[in-house]
């Protein structure tokens, strides 16, 4: 629970040792003669595995970026229940709800493993977007992305049974790795605990516990160390569309014989995709 994390082991970083805002999704059409000073305008921190980055009702307004390492989005109520969000990585923002509407921190975030973080002033962004066609556009899809997600969310919520919520957030947690050509894998690295899925899905551990042992019984996912493998992605995905009785998204692969059946190709590493509209 966010009770148990604390901000401890936060360290500050000296001017002279910032990093770079060159690998940050939303400014990477940027010349690096603009992304350079921006970097310089940037508090950088250090963040140990499981610490406080901001706090729910925080009055701040800076954004952050992550330039290494993972985090995630977190709530808890007043009667004790965490209900995690999505994980954000390398390459990805926070924060940016407080610089454009001024409101409190809707959510915890939280250090999933040791990170490295820029911030900037909203009133720096706001300029850099008023500057910068290209980080307005990019701005624009990602707003987008997050309510065509949480449109989903709610669908997912609403029409699936447990089963199926726990297939698709597997599914939304994976990296897709080609594994021959007519079956694909997919590897979640590290693997959540139950409890943390429970908590993405409006469930119970226990439930989730019942899902993923049917899931090995079926020799559609194993376990290997901290990786949970999902032996055939196109399997999980068809099974979810069954019980919404409408597509669920498309299937990202890695392998031409699966570009051919329909697929997108995505880049190594990229996750796994189910999207919407």
């Amino acid at each position: 629970m966010i009770e148990n994390k604390s901000r401890g082991n936060v360290t500050a970083l000296p001017a002279r040792a910032v990093g770079s805002l060159a690998g940050i999704a939303i400014f990477r059409e940027l010349a690096p003669e603009v992304v350079a000073p921006l970097s310089r305008r940037c508090a950088w921190r250090r963040y140990a595995a499981e610490q406080i980055i901001l706090q729910r009702r925080d009055a701040s307004s800076d954004i952050f970026f992550i330039v290494s390492g993972r985090v995630c989005a977190s709530y808890n109520s007043a009667s004790g229940r965490e209900v995690r969000f999505n994980e954000l990585m390398v390459g990805e923002m926070f924060g940016e709800f407080a610089a454009i509407d001024g409101e409190p921190r809707s959510v915890d975030i939280i250090s999933v493993t040791d990170t490295l973080i820029a911030s900037m002033s909203a009133d720096l962004f706001w300029d850099v977007m008023r500057r910068n066609e290209s980080v307005c556009a990019a701005m624009l899809r990602r707003l987008t992305r997050i309510a065509r997600a949480q449109v989903q969310r709610v669908v997912e919520f609403s029409t699936l049974p447990v089963r199926s919520r726990v297939h698709a957030e597997l599914l939304r947690l994976a990296q897709v790795s080609a594994s021959g050509p007519e079956r694909m894998s997919a590897v979640i690295a590290p693997a959540p605990t139950h409890a943390e899925i429970a908590s993405r899905i409006s469930t119970h551990r226990e439930a989730v516990t019942r899902e993923l042992n049917e899931l090995v019984r079926a020799r559609l996912i194993e376990r290997r160390g901290d990786k949970l493998v999902i032996r055939d992605v196109a399997a999980l995905a068809n099974m979810v569309e069954e019980t919404l009785g409408e597509p669920c998204g498309e299937i990202v692969v890695t392998n031409a014989a699966n570009r051919s059946a329909g697929g997108r190709t995505n880049h190594p590493g990229e996750p796994f995709r189910m999207m919407r509209g």
